[in-house]
């Protein structure tokens, strides 16, 4: 008889899996994209280390980036999505293990009198009692737990990953404001000057007047030109205020908490530019390695619904105790067990089952074409930083030598007046001059740092994959 029992288990899973829902054919799979079909070079860039911000020199810019990688919102945010990524690996991974509950029932009851319990006890009141012990295991014969486990992880990867290149997006952030902040700084006293200037060249139009050598029209244009000058030091120092609160939020702390922050920009070091665009940018840049992720998740769960056509296969026992009456509950005479196989088979439901497996393959095309845009988003970035930085240094050599002549024609102006071979007006306006390129120089080495900034963190702001982080070659998968 159980040679039977065997027999007609076998028989019936064969037969249930020739009977099946067919999954039919999916269109050809989107393929990734390369970083050396998108123009990248072999060659590996080392640059920029981890902890790349310290290379400018400034421990109080150290300071705050430790302190917004330690306490900023968002990243907590990622934390907890990596958390609950991890919790669902989990309750995946306990899926293929077997389970066992645990239940009990006692209820007093009235039995009619008109169903199927017999006299004596239809019509009376009795203790109806059971209590079951049950376990069941479910057999993983076609993959479908186990690459829901696989999914499961991929999304716990990807959140990982999600969570470095927050990091990295963040650091950026507050260094890119730190300059930003030094800029308006050194605008401002720059602005001040310009202020100062005019007030001498309003002193200087007034006493012309007195002379009789000028008219009000040149009074009014230099009264014009302060009260232009006040609107721009009122608009910088309200630049400056945003500044501050925008770089505070960034680091976790109230907007008043960097109100006496005045970076300066001459002592920050600049990074010399690396050769060529890496192309071990996948391995170094964080949110790609995420987006490959995603398309290892879609790919296994498009393993998954595949593996809904075919039968689920179970095995399930259980043992207790089942009675009429307390006074029987606990006796031999009320054990009850069993035990044995279940088979769950689709046959009428090829058409959603078709369904679902097409829109699982569409969401692998999504996540491919995602990884794609993405890879060459982040070539571009590459590619614009350095270009915007080799333009900026030429900027700032040409820049270098109009301030240079600045400088001198103000001198010269300066020794003229001295000599009594020129007016004042002269100086001023050559002094003019050598603000207007300061504040050029200012801008320009802002520009740089601030294209610097950029660059690192387009290198992955020095974060690189190990390989438990990479997900498997693409080959690798169905």
């Amino acid at each position: 008889m159980s040679r039977f029992a065997t027999s007609a288990v076998v028989l019936a899973a064969a037969l249930a899996a020739a009977g099946c829902a067919s999954p039919g054919e999916l269109p050809e799979r989107h393929t990734l994209a390369t970083p050396a079909a998108a123009g990248a070079t072999d060659t590996a860039t080392p640059w920029p280390a981890e902890r790349w911000w310290t290379g400018f020199g400034d421990t109080t810019l150290d300071g705050l980036v430790e302190r917004a990688l330690a306490g900023q919102p968002s990243l907590q945010v990622a934390a907890a999505r990596l958390r609950q990524a991890d919790a669902a690996v989990g309750v995946a991974s306990a899926a293929r293990l077997p389970q066992v509950q645990g239940t009990a029932d006692l209820s007093r009851q009235r039995f009619t009198e008109n169903g199927m319990v017999p006299a004596p006890l239809a019509g009376s009141i009795a203790w109806n009692n059971s209590a079951q012990i049950g376990a069941s295991w479910e057999l993983d014969l076609f993959g479908r737990e186990r690459n829901t486990i696989a999914a499961a992880v991929g999304q716990s990867r990807a959140a990982a990953a999600e969570l470095q290149a927050a990091r990295v997006l963040l650091a950026a952030n507050v260094v890119a404001g730190y300059v930003n902040l030094g800029r308006l700084v050194e605008s401002r006293e720059v602005a001040r000057q310009s202020l100062a200037q005019r007030e001498q060249i309003l002193a200087l139009v007034r006493q012309r007047i007195a002379a009789g050598l000028d008219t009000t029209v040149e009074l009014r244009q230099a009264e014009g030109l302060i009260a232009q000058s006040r609107v721009d030091l009122e608009a910088l120092d309200e630049a400056t205020a945003r500044a501050r609160h925008a770089l505070a939020e960034l680091c976790g702390q109230g907007p008043k908490a960097l109100e006496g922050l005045s970076p300066a920009l001459a002592p920050l070091h600049s990074t010399p530019l690396p050769a060529g665009l890496p192309a071990d940018l996948m391995g170094r840049r964080a949110d790609l390695v995420a987006q490959r992720w995603r398309v290892e998740t879609a790919l296994r769960e498009v393993d998954v619904a595949r593996a809904q056509f075919y039968p689920n296969v179970s095995l399930t026992a259980f043992v207790g105790l089942s009675s009429l009456g307390l006074d029987e509950f606990v006796k031999a005479g009320s054990r009850t067990f069993g035990a044995g196989p279940a088979l769950s088979l689709p046959i009428f439901e090829g058409g959603r089952l078709r369904a679902n497996l097409g829109a699982r393959a569409a969401e692998v095309d999504a996540a491919v074409e995602g990884y794609n845009g993405a890879l060459l988003r982040a070539l571009r970035e590459v590619a614009d930083e350095v270009a915007g930085l080799q333009s900026l240094e030429r900027q700032q050599r040409a820049q270098a030598e109009a301030g240079a002549a600045a400088d001198a024609a103000f001198a010269l102006a300066l020794q003229r007046f001295q000599a009594g071979l020129g007016n004042f007006l002269t100086v001023l306006s050559a002094q003019t001059n050598v603000l207007a390129q300061s504040r050029a120089a200012t801008d320009l080495k802002a520009r740089h740092l601030a294209s610097e900034v950029a660059l690192a963190r387009a290198l992955g702001g020095g974060w690189a994959a190990t390989d438990d982080t990479l997900p498997p070659p693409v080959a690798a998968a169905r």
